[in-house]
């Protein structure tokens, strides 16, 4: 009899381990879509990501496009950050259609919203606030990325004092325009960067360094030996590094997980 009970038991217990096995891996859900919004009657395209398998609300991650503008690159980064659980939303600085075409293009652009800060953090702010209002956002725990442009569009929004759980900079740049400092900076920033990029060489680095030790702001900088700029970019074949990609990838994910829980 205490045989026969032993075998039953242990066909049960076959039986539950293959079921799970067996069972079908959860799958994500990812719901992304164009978003139109308006900034003193203008139009302007963000993209929103979020995968529905996660919660009701999940913890919102803003990114800031590149000086090329929001393209297929920010989409995916966006979609990748829902795959993982985040609400994301990329904003876009330029205006609806406004994608630049070449270098020329882009610099235009992005170098009108470095002469003129304010419109800048204006368009930061309200695609921030576009970004909340989206569903299954949690807008009280957001921390701000950007990618080379986007990146020093994101200490922008720190050196505002705009009240976020964290900022990251993508081989971003570094410069502080006059009369700002990070005084009132709210959130931990961490800097992934190549050391051989020339559009933000390592005496830059230094002084952004010590603009944050001066001003007691929490941060980190992952440095990449002999990384060029744009090495996240997919599509810059010169530039590329693939494995600095993915060790900076890995350190958002660590910092996400720690600012965002």
């Amino acid at each position: 009899m205490i045989k026969k009970m032993l075998w039953v038991m242990l066909a049960i217990v076959v039986a539950v381990v293959m079921a799970v096995g067996l069972a079908p891996p959860a799958k994500a859900n990812i719901v992304a879509e164009s978003v139109v919004y308006n900034i003193d009657g203008q139009p302007f395209e963000g993209y929103f990501a979020v995968n529905e398998n996660f919660g009701v609300t999940q913890p919102l991650v803003l990114l800031v496009h590149d000086w090329n503008g929001l393209d297929d690159y920010e989409m995916r980064r966006t979609q990748m950050l829902a795959e993982q659980g985040y609400a994301a939303f990329a904003v876009d600085l330029y205006g609806q259609g406004v994608r630049p075409a070449n270098a020329a293009e882009s610099r235009q652009q992005s170098g009108a919203l470095r002469a003129d800060r304010a419109t800048m953090r204006a368009r930061l702010m309200a695609g921030l606030a576009q970004a909340q209002a989206q569903p299954r956002v949690d807008g009280s725990q957001v921390v701000a990325m950007g990618y080379c442009f986007g990146g020093g569009a994101v200490l922008e929004m720190a050196r505002a004092g705009i009240d976020l759980e964290g900022f990251v900079s993508f081989h971003g740049s570094f410069e502080t325009p006059e009369g700002q400092d990070y005084s009132q900076t709210q959130g931990r920033i961490l800097i992934l960067h190549g050391s051989d990029d020339p559009a933000a060489p390592m005496a830059d680095v230094t002084q952004l360094a010590a603009e944050l030790d001066e001003a007691g702001v929490r941060f980190d900088m992952e440095i990449y030996g002999g990384v060029d700029h744009a090495f996240t970019l997919w599509s810059d074949a010169d530039r590329y590094d693939g494995m600095a990609d993915r060790k900076s990838w890995r350190s958002l994910m660590t910092f996400l997980g720690e600012t965002l829980g």
